[in-house]
């Protein structure tokens, strides 16, 4: 049952995807009793503002936590392992922003529109999918419930404000220096820890994040494993190629599908997400209508078109799915998990 108000956290409150958690929190009118933006010792005493009120952010202890009934989580793996088990000891329910539960088989990861009723099974801590992997399966999850799915292969072409704002700056000082025929040094790209940086400007690199012994990148297993976990299909074929553009905010992937029925046409698919939740059609050739990440860019839906057959499999289709990869690929996830919670009568217990 819902109440007036919860007490909720954000813990990373000032980075990129902790501003956009208190502006969604704000802007969809979440039930927020009192509001506690908590952070790393050293962004702790920043101003962050939420509903009209400035709010000094806090270092985050475990106890921090005393009292909150929700906490949304957006400050690294190696934070979220530290703290969001001590939050639940202290009865708050985390929502993770990061890779640190979700493959955990005892932590939901979550899609609303697509298994919100995983939620039930939580013990405390709620996974939050990985940016790419959310906007695929929810463009995804109404063709395989009408007509199975078999096979994904994906494409992704993501916006460099997924690495963080650093990346972004880095993005517009390279650009600046090649207009400038200046040397490029990058620093950051395509991960900060790796041993070789490489241009982003005017340029596409195909790795997101490290790799790992089999060839793909963790971005890539990320996409696969996520994917078979939040549909409950260990049996579906998944493969992933990432790519990072010179773009500040929006993924786009071309995204190939096989469905299980025979017989399933184009118009059936566009109407079928025409109705889905959480989706835009737009889809018209004739008229050069189609997604685009700078038109999806501060949108909340996921934004599909360019769907066609494949021209050798009955069976096969492609499709074109963008999405604000730090809004319905993070921040806005994480808000509607709370409402779900709220929903279902799991949260303020």
């Amino acid at each position: 049952m819902s109440k007036a108000g919860y007490r909720v956290a954000v813990l990373g409150a000032t980075g990129a995807v902790g501003q956009q958690m208190l502006k969604t929190l704000e802007r969809l009118e979440f039930p927020v009793e009192s509001l506690l933006p908590l952070s790393s010792k050293r962004s702790a005493g920043k101003k962050v503002m939420f509903k009209g009120e400035e709010l000094t952010v806090q270092e985050a202890t475990p106890d921090s936590f005393e009292g909150i009934e929700l906490a949304l989580f957006s400050a690294g793996g190696s934070v979220s392992k530290a703290m969001a088990p001590e939050a639940v000891k202290r009865g708050a329910i985390v929502v993770d922003n990061t890779s640190a539960f979700r493959m955990d088989k005892d932590v939901p990861l979550v899609v609303p529109e697509v298994n919100e009723g995983d939620l039930h099974d939580h013990q405390g801590i709620i996974a939050n999918p990985n940016c790419s992997t959310i906007q695929m399966v929810v463009a995804l999850e109404p063709i395989r419930k009408a007509y199975g799915l078999n096979k994904i292969v994906v494409s992704t072409y993501q916006a460099v404000s997924g690495a963080g704002a650093e990346a972004v700056d880095e993005m517009y000082q390279q650009s600046g220096q090649v207009l400038n025929n200046e040397e490029v040094k990058p620093e950051i790209l395509p991960v900060g820890g790796d041993k070789k940086h490489y241009q982003i400007a005017y340029n596409a690199v195909p790795q997101i994040d490290l790799f790992q012994e089999n060839g793909y990148t963790f971005e890539e297993m990320k996409m696969i494993n996520e994917t078979k976990k939040i549909m409950h299909d260990d049996e579906l074929h998944v493969a992933a190629t990432c790519v990072r553009l010179p773009v500040e905010t929006g993924h786009s992937e071309s995204v190939y599908i096989e469905v299980e029925q025979e017989g399933v046409s184009v118009s059936e698919l566009k109407e079928l997400l025409q109705g889905a939740p959480g989706v835009t059609l737009q889809d018209d050739p004739q008229e050069q209508v189609y997604p685009m990440a700078v038109d999806a860019a501060g949108k909340d839906d996921v934004f599909v078109g360019r769907i066609r057959h494949d021209l050798d499999n009955t069976k096969g289709f492609h499709l074109w799915v963008v999405a604000d990869n730090l809004l319905k690929g993070a921040a806005l996830n994480s808000v509607q998990i709370a409402f779900s919670l709220e929903k279902l009568g799991l949260l303020g217990k």
